[in-house]
């Protein structure tokens, strides 16, 4: 089965009003690869503007609350997403996981609430260096995977899990290609296991220093259906050469 190659941009707390420049050159190079998917996730306060100015790709938020609404000061309901324009969200960053405490439960409430309101979800999983080291990275991430996995019956609607070394991300390091592709595969069994024959439809992204250097190499890994790309995609340039790196791949 041919999957439509992912490539989604995480621009973080990062991204004024100025930055729509970039969304638009982004979109523009968007339309030379039709055969990949393109989705820029900024911060809340672009996604109804950037919606408003691009075309080609999809928008998305970094985070979605558990409840439609209600007294949750600071927070961003799914409805409130899909409202200011949005199509996706990412849930359970690692970033998320460490600085704010979130919990593989609290990932899978967020993911459901996502998903009830109709926005697709990238699911990210990842294991630290030192869990690594001890050679339980695969153990430890199909564990998070399975604790965080959506469950009800839209479970797989437009699910994408996205797999970051949490060492890897902003580091500038990167695992082995062949490790990639034995974490990719792990986490396609898990999918399989909970979701039968619908978890063959998830894509299953790389992210962590993904550039337009790797960026061929890591799309080429067994189970990679694309890349969560985080420095890289707050510049046009860098961001098309990944996109040119998944299109030349899905030929």
């Amino acid at each position: 089965m041919s999957i439509t190659p992912y490539i989604v941009g995480n621009w973080k707390m990062n991204g004024t009003r100025a930055m729509l420049t970039e969304a638009r050159a982004i979109d523009r190079a968007a339309k030379r690869f039709p055969g990949v998917q393109v989705g820029i996730a900024p911060p809340f306060t672009l996604i109804h503007q950037l919606r408003e100015e691009v075309t080609e790709i999809g928008v998305g938020a970094q985070d979605c609350h558990v409840e439609g609404s209600g007294a949750f000061t600071g927070d961003i309901s799914g409805p409130m997403i899909l409202d200011a324009g949005a199509d996706f969200t990412i849930v359970g960053h690692s970033e998320r996981r460490a600085m704010h405490g979130e919990t593989d439960e609290l990932v899978r409430a967020k993911a459901e609430a996502a998903q009830a309101a109709g926005l697709g979800v990238i699911l990210c999983v990842g294991e630290t260096e030192a869990e690594r080291d001890s050679g339980r990275a695969e153990e430890i991430v199909t564990a998070q995977l399975e604790g965080s996995l959506p469950r009800t019956e839209r479970a797989p609607y437009k699910l994408s899990v996205a797999y970051e070394p949490v060492w890897a991300i902003g580091t500038g390091r990167v695992p082995l290609v062949s490790d990639v592709g034995a974490m990719h595969r792990a986490i396609r069994a898990k999918l399989l296991e909970v979701y039968g024959a619908d978890g063959a439809e998830s894509r299953i992204l790389y992210g962590g220093s993904v550039n337009a250097k790797n960026a061929a190499e890591l799309l080429a890994a067994d189970e990679v259906g694309g890349a969560l790309v985080g420095g890289a995609s707050l510049s046009a340039e860098s961001f098309a050469a990944i996109m040119g790196a998944a299109g030349a791949g899905s030929e």
